[in-house]
């Protein structure tokens, strides 16, 4: 279990716990591919301040998403998708659009993703956020990551949330310790840190240890 205590100069909260994540990828046609994403949120851990931590397991919600793809030239794609939040007895609704470009080097992989999404909540307003995120990955055996080697992948995301009146930045840093069993079977092991309401003085912090599985069809 791991827990993280924040301090500001106004209030802040903490929230830790696990976060699964199954993501299975197919080949659709030529230039085309579509990935469907399970993902889950359960936390062991929360409170204002370490001396007011309560520890218990409380499931949260659950995402199911399905993204499309479509390859524009060497390295870069177009995708767009749809996904469904259950919270509760309550689903909310996602639209997503997103361009990523690849770099490939001679010792790392380098992408950039810049996304929008649309939540539709029945009991809010929609919000509208933008998003950027950069990733490196680096073999920690030869040139290239290759099946039976492990590799790191580091992730650093910065999403401008707009609902209403409303403006909120949230960063997100995620480093990874990745092993391929095989080039279409991938495990994915680290730290899921989130950090929101810089702009109100409440600093927000989520650390998620985040289990991810990749798998080609």
């Amino acid at each position: 279990m791991l827990t993280y205590s924040v301090a500001s100069n106004g209030q802040g909260s903490y929230q830790s716990g696990i976060l699964p994540v199954l993501n299975v990828n197919k080949s659709i046609s030529e230039g085309w591919s579509a990935n469907v994403k399970w993902e889950s949120r359960q936390s062991l851990a929360s409170g204002q301040s370490l001396n007011e931590s309560r520890t218990e397991f409380r499931y949260i919600l659950s995402d199911i998403s399905l993204i499309t793809s479509k390859k524009v030239g060497l390295n870069n794609s177009l995708a767009g998708g749809y996904l469904m939040r259950i919270r509760g007895d309550k689903w909310i609704h996602r639209a997503i659009q997103q361009f990523t470009l690849v770099k490939r080097y001679s010792t790392l992989r380098l992408s950039h993703r810049f996304s929008t999404d649309q939540t539709f909540d029945p009991e809010e307003l929609t919000e509208l956020r933008l998003r950027y995120r950069i990733t490196v990955e680096l073999p920690l055996e030869g040139a290239s990551v290759d099946p039976r080697e492990f590799y790191v992948k580091i992730n650093n995301e910065y999403l401008n949330s707009f609902q209403g009146k409303t403006y909120e930045l949230e960063i997100r840093t995620v480093p990874l310790l990745g092993f391929g069993f095989t080039d279409s079977n991938k495990i994915e092991v680290g730290i899921d840190y989130r950090a929101d309401a810089f702009l109100k003085n409440e600093l927000s912090s989520n650390i998620w240890i985040n289990i991810n599985w990749f798998v080609t069809l």
